[in-house]
């Protein structure tokens, strides 16, 4: 998924880009563009690929940044193999587009930039090839930990590399934390407390900790339930199983719709918010915490107009319930993959393991402002800079959604969750019931 400016190939993606989205160093640009690396001599070890050329697509519009690390990228590759890059840039308005008509026409890139929620519906139409060899294979890539694979593995085989990605925190008024002598929450019951205190002392009218019933709202909903053990819906014996019902998932969601139903601490008046709402809010000193992406820090100040800036603002990991660790969050990101049907699987496999190898995969997600999926590195980050701190010690428990195309309809289209969290707070249904129903809904949909 397309992480921060850039905007998304489906809904989903969308509403990661709400908060969102995953996005990248991209500007938005909506310009395509293309560019080729020059071949000279070839390395001693890459002789057979020498005077051959390899196209690749990248998502998004173009900057200085991400040319010159493309163009670094490319200058490298055809140094160690003697091939050519055709480099072209697929706005992220054209890529479905651009994607359905290259799957149509049996014709494409050897090597493309995806969105890692985009994987199994491209697979399922062919458009990926299985790089499970080449991946088992790479020392670099057996570093990535386990949970960062989840929407590249499908029925054991991966169709992609992680590149770069990011995930949810905490934004917090850090400046009427202060003043209010609130402490940071480390337990769900502290950040009941903060938020009750940010209502009494800023205004009935403020989200103490706003509640997300939008769009985006599962990726405020999920780190609640994740944490507790629970689960939106496993795959077992050929078929989705919804798991909302189940104990964990069903506190998680008490807890979650308490936030409004219960404590108060976020207005019935504004149940289908999502983050971009909230964010206007948060800019127009309406809010005091709510779950959401660092880009936000940027659109908050603008919208502000400077009034709400760095100083006023900071972030810190959801906590579990009982405050023993960091509640795992939504993990979306931007992907590296050898296209399905590419003459040249040799080298365009090659190509993959470069960029998303350690010095070249690192630099990609630095450089995009997104969180590489390497540990080292991600340490790294943790100690260099506070804002990045808290998503990069999320991202280490960080998770995705059930991993079918058809998760797209139920969070977004259907909004499964959404309906039965407003059945649930304006007191039409209790949370076993509006949970019974979404979880046949739910199941209906993913097993289409």
């Amino acid at each position: 998924m397309k992480i921060a400016k850039i905007a998304a190939v489906t809904t989903t993606t969308a509403a990661l880009a709400l908060a969102l989205a995953a996005c990248s160093s991209s500007d938005g640009s909506s310009d395509s563009s293309s560019s080729s690396s020059a071949a000279p001599s070839a390395a001693e070890n890459g002789k057979k690929f020498e005077g051959q050329t390899l196209k690749v697509w990248r998502l998004g519009g173009t900057n200085p940044d991400a040319e010159k690390y493309m163009e670094e990228l490319n200058a490298e590759f055809t140094k160690q193999t003697g091939a050519a890059v055709d480099l072209q840039w697929i706005a992220w308005p054209d890529v479905q587009k651009k994607f359905s008509t290259a799957v149509a026409g049996g014709e494409g890139p050897d090597v493309t930039e995806i969105g890692n929620d985009q994987i199994s519906s491209w697979v399922e139409q062919g458009a990926l090839a299985d790089i499970t060899d080449a991946v088992k294979g790479n020392a670099d890539f057996q570093q990535i930990p386990q949970n960062l694979w989840g929407y590249e593995t499908i029925d054991g085989k991966i169709y992609g590399v992680p590149w770069g990605a990011g995930t949810r925190a905490v934004l917090y008024r850090k400046d009427w934390f202060e003043k209010l002598g609130i402490e940071i929450p480390k337990t769900w019951d502290e950040i009941v407390s903060a938020a009750k205190t940010i209502v009494e002392k800023q205004g009935k009218d403020v989200d103490g900790f706003a509640y997300n019933g939008g769009s985006d709202s599962n990726m405020s909903l999920a780190p609640f339930v994740w944490s507790l053990g629970g689960d939106f819906a496993t795959f077992e014996g050929g078929k989705w199983v919804g798991k909302l019902t189940e104990p964990a998932f069903k506190e998680g969601f008490q807890f979650y719709t308490d936030l409004v139903a219960k404590e108060g601490v976020s207005g019935k008046g504004r149940l289908a918010q999502n983050s971009q709402d909230i964010a206007t809010r948060f800019a127009a000193s309406k809010v005091g915490m709510y779950v959401t992406a660092p880009w936000d820090v940027a659109t908050i100040k603008d919208q502000s107009k400077g009034k709400v800036d760095e100083s006023k603002m900071g972030f810190f990991p959801l906590p579990t319930k009982d405050g023993s660790g960091i509640a795992p969050a939504f993990q979306g990101g931007n992907d590296i993959a050898v296209w399905g049907t590419t003459k040249n699987t040799e080298l365009a496999t090659m190509y993959v393991t470069l960029a998303a190898g350690k010095e070249w995969g690192v630099r990609y997600a630095k450089e995009g402002g997104l969180l590489p999926p390497y540990p080292d590195a991600l340490d790294q980050i943790a100690q260099e800079d506070p804002i990045q701190k808290p998503f990069a010690e999320t991202f280490k428990v960080a998770r995705g959604f059930p991993n079918t195309p058809n998760w797209d309809e139920a969070n977004q289209v259907k909004a499964v969750l959404q309906n039965a969290e407003r059945d649930v707070i304006e007191g039409k249904k209790s949370v076993d019931d509006a949970l019974t129903a979404a979880n046949s809904e739910l199941e209906s949909i993913l097993n289409q």
